[in-house]
């Protein structure tokens, strides 16, 4: 049952801050490859980032249930216990917190993953002391060492809530609990973090950072936190000491009390545990837990949970026998009924999907979809409908579930509106859909749902943690816990012209628009203080700055766009918005500044409203020949011939070469090219383009709204009258064309220009007899004399003889243009009576 390896085998063992966690990092990324098992998808993604500092992100991956981040030259990674790869070869294996082999839902993997996965070179078992008689047993020769804790840990008693000491952890066992002792929290000592096992990781963490920042000086959690989250944690109150276990509502076993309570203390502080009262009489905990708490004495696990992994995939029902054997040693027994084999067990009498669970792979992949986690909490039969929806087209047709089914219902989740029960349910429920958008081709896309609905998570979870604080912050009770005590009036706050935020004459920090950022020194020591109360009457300050916005006209704005940075948009100055790629190239989405988001919804909306009316005017008046443009390209009226002209040219901002359009350029008939000259569009010599396009104003528009939608960074912007490039670059190379000018040599001419070069020598030329060009035009428009050279070459023209520059004639010789087939019988079909030439239609 387990294997056997010759590689050795570490056991570390011992109590919360022992350093346990930091050791075998400290392995891992001394073996030239390796994996590490985790119970929380929020320590992997810490430990990635750990290792990605050490290692680069090239060779780190993370693999979870709902997250993929997979180079392919990765060597080391970090991974949820679930998500563990059996079969890697890599040099080094951990595994952390192995002592939840006892655990009576997830126990089961972390026993097999004990058993099972090695390291070619070295595996170290992480967990609890109480682990150490069942290593022995089950692993034998594996070398056992204990570590003793950093700190101490002491027992301070029950206390009351308002007495509660500033950086206390508040454990409660039920969501309604948490939300209850928050709100006195809030009303008493100013506010407090939240922390639950049903968070999206995102939201989780941003909750924790508020706390470890200081910014709140208490945090109310659930047992999640004895997880191994690393928290400044000086106290852990405990406001019960049963929870209901889905079962049944049992008293917390002393192992499971330590593990929680270990989270007090860091390093070399100490901690310290107790009770809260919360209406009513405080919890008490016995002599006996007290003591083996303090000292990290615990029975030892006779003990853990097993699941047979050699499974047997003939039919539904020998993949529920195999998942029902009995283990064969002692220190192993039967695991409850997980969510999996629940759902599986009802499946497999369904009668839409039985008939299609036949053969290997289709109960393989049944037995995948059952896996799909119930972030939801519904339970088996109701968790068992949307796996139903998810194996059906998996298991028929083209094998994928339909891309309208998972696009429905981002659509539907992807809502921030709301109150926190609402946007928690939302959460669950988007998690399912990116859990099954990171299976290997469930959707014809996967990849694009996975950033997707993943989008969609980080969205809701931030609104989540906006909620969390709107609902159970009090700024100003924090300010007056903290030591403000309100002694401080509106009088001493003061905002000067440049942004800058005082208080008693000190400066907290700067005000960039809607942005507060504080001093590198205000949240140390006495400053703190005069931070939070800064902070507390910014609100205010917002308010007031976003009437004035929504106020003022247009000249207030300005589209910003400076080379190398993203398109925004900046309020006297400030940058308040940034442009993001939007339906089409002319309807870009405005996103907000998350500090305008964080406003009150009625002012956020006006605010995004005006934002938005300035981009659509910017549009209109500096790009409505685009615009006109575009709607004549995509018009049903517009003939197919010229459609196929006008479409790639709107796309390219309305200015391309000719070469280009080369091909839908050839299929125009004279009638097609009327109709685009009365949109005002040149067909010149070399480029296709519209003259008011090429204005500075509409140039430096077009090129921002062409990196939006492209999703890069801004180009450089060439600038009217740019004469020599000193440092040509491909970045400013190809700014120059999207932007209407041509490279001759080291000189830059605007497209009208060199068409109104080429006019001028074709009224001088008598049809191909050689001539000596007027130069003066060129001259005059500051045009050298090697640039009006390659400006002839390149309108058609040849050099006739060797002679001097001056004296230099030149003959028409035409452009080449890429032929196509079938154009000499298009040409006879074309042929009109020969009128007269004109300067103007030779020049075209």
């Amino acid at each position: 049952m387990a294997v056997q390896d010759q590689s050795p085998v570490r056991a570390v063992l011992g109590p919360t801050n022992t350093g346990k966690t930091h050791f075998a990092i400290e392995r891992l990324v001394a073996h030239s490859s390796g994996i590490m098992g985790f119970p929380l998808r929020l320590l992997a993604r810490e430990v990635y980032d750990r290792v990605v500092a050490a290692k680069g992100a090239a060779s780190v991956a993370l693999i979870t249930g709902e997250e993929r981040i997979t180079p392919p030259e990765a060597r080391w990674l970090m991974c949820t216990t679930e998500s563990m790869p059996a079969n890697d070869d890599v040099a080094f294996v951990a595994l952390d917190e192995a002592q939840l082999g006892a655990d009576a839902e997830r126990g089961h993997v972390f026993t097999d993953r004990l058993l099972n996965v090695r390291g070619r070179e070295e595996t170290i078992i992480l967990g609890s002391e109480a682990l150490g008689p069942l290593v022995r047993s089950l692993v034998p020769g594996a070398e056992i060492t204990t570590r003793p804790r950093f700190s101490q840990l002491s027992y301070a008693g029950p206390k009351k809530l308002s007495r509660l000491p500033p950086r206390s952890a508040i454990i409660a066992f039920s969501a309604d609990q948490v939300y209850a002792i928050a709100e006195q929290v809030r009303r008493t000592l100013g506010g407090a973090a939240i922390v639950m096992g049903n968070m999206s990781p995102r939201a989780r963490n941003a909750q924790v950072a508020l706390y470890q920042s200081g910014e709140v000086d208490y945090l109310v959690a659930t047992d999640a936190i004895g997880m191994g989250l690393n928290l400044d944690v000086g106290h852990i109150a405990f406001a019960g000491l049963s929870k209901f276990d889905g079962t049944r509502l049992r008293r917390l076993r002393v192992e499971e009390m330590a593990q929680i309570a270990g989270r007090a203390g860091r390093h070399q502080r100490d901690g310290t545990f107790g009770t809260v009262s919360f209406q009513g009489e405080a919890p008490e905990f016995s002599q006996m837990e007290i003591e083996r708490i303090e000292e990290h004495r615990f029975k030892r696990l006779d003990w853990l949970y097993w699941r047979n992994g050699d499974l047997d995939f003939g039919s539904a029902g020998d993949l529920l026998d195999s998942l029902t054997l009995s283990p064969q040693r002692v220190e192993l027994r039967a695991a409850p009924t997980a969510d999996d084999e629940a759902v599986l067990r009802i499946l497999s009498i369904d009668p839409e999907v039985a008939p299609l669970a036949r053969g290997d792979a289709m109960v393989r992949l049944l037995w995948e979809a059952c896996g799909v986690p119930d972030f939801r909490g519904t339970g088996p039969d109701f968790h068992a409908r949307l796996i139903a929806r998810l194996f059906v087209p998996l298991a028929s047709g083209n094998g994928q579930i339909p891309t309208r089914m998972i696009a429905d219902e981002v659509v539907r989740l992807d809502n921030v509106q709301g109150d926190v029960a609402t946007l928690v349910s939302r959460l669950a429920a988007i998690r399912t859909w990116t859990y099954a958008a990171n299976r290997n081709n469930w959707f014809d896309d996967s990849a694009h749902w996975a950033e997707r609905t993943r989008e969609v998570e980080h969205r809701l979870s931030d609104t989540l943690h906006l909620r969390l604080m709107e609902r159970f912050i009090d700024r100003r009770t924090t300010r007056l816990v903290q030591g403000g005590r309100g002694s401080l009036t509106a009088q001493d706050f003061a905002i000067g012209d440049d942004g800058s935020v005082s208080v008693l004459e000190q400066s907290v920090g700067q005000l960039h628009g809607f942005r507060f950022s504080a001093a590198p020194n205000a949240r140390q020591g006495e400053d703190r203080r005069l931070l939070a109360e800064a902070e507390a009457r910014l609100p205010a300050e917002l308010a007031r700055r976003a009437a004035m916005l929504v106020a003022d006209g247009d000249g207030a704005f300005q589209i910003a766009a400076n080379s190398g940075q993203p398109v925004t948009i900046r309020w006297r100055g400030a940058s308040v918005a940034q442009l993001l790629k939007g339906r089409s190239l002319l309807s870009p989405q405005v996103e907000a500044d998350p500090a305008i988001k964080a406003l009150e919804p009625r002012t956020r909306d006006a605010v995004r409203s005006r934002l938005v009316r300035f981009v659509e005017t910017q549009i209109t008046s500096r790009l409505g020949a685009l615009a006109r443009l575009t709607e004549a390209a995509f018009s049903a009226e517009t003939p197919g011939e010229l459609r196929a002209f006008l479409a790639p040219l709107a796309e390219n901002g309305g200015v391309a070469t000719r070469h280009e359009l080369a091909v839908p350029l050839a299929a125009l008939l004279p009638e097609h090219r009327n109709h685009a000259r009365r949109l005002g569009l040149i067909i010149g010599a070399l480029a296709v383009y519209h003259p008011q396009l090429l204005k500075p104003q509409s140039v430096a528009l077009r090129l921002a709204l062409l990196s939006v939608r492209a999703g890069t960074a801004m180009p450089p912007v060439p600038m009217p009258g740019m004469g020599l490039l000193d440092r040509p670059s491909p970045e400013l190379g190809r700014a120059a064309r999207d932007a209407g000018y041509f490279a001759f040599g080291t000189q830059m001419l605007r497209h009208d220009l060199v068409e109104r070069i080429a006019r001028a020598i074709h009224d001088q030329r008598e049809g191909h007899k050689p001539f000596t060009p007027d130069s003066r035009l060129a001259t005059s428009i500051g045009v050298g004399e090697e640039t009006f050279a390659r400006v002839l070459r390149a309108v058609g023209f040849m050099p006739v003889g060797g002679r001097a520059a001056a004296e230099q004639q030149w003959r028409w010789h035409g452009i080449a243009r890429p032929a196509r087939a079938g154009d000499a019988q298009e040409r006879k079909s074309r042929r009109r009576p020969r009128r007269r030439r004109t300067s103007q239609t030779a020049a075209a």
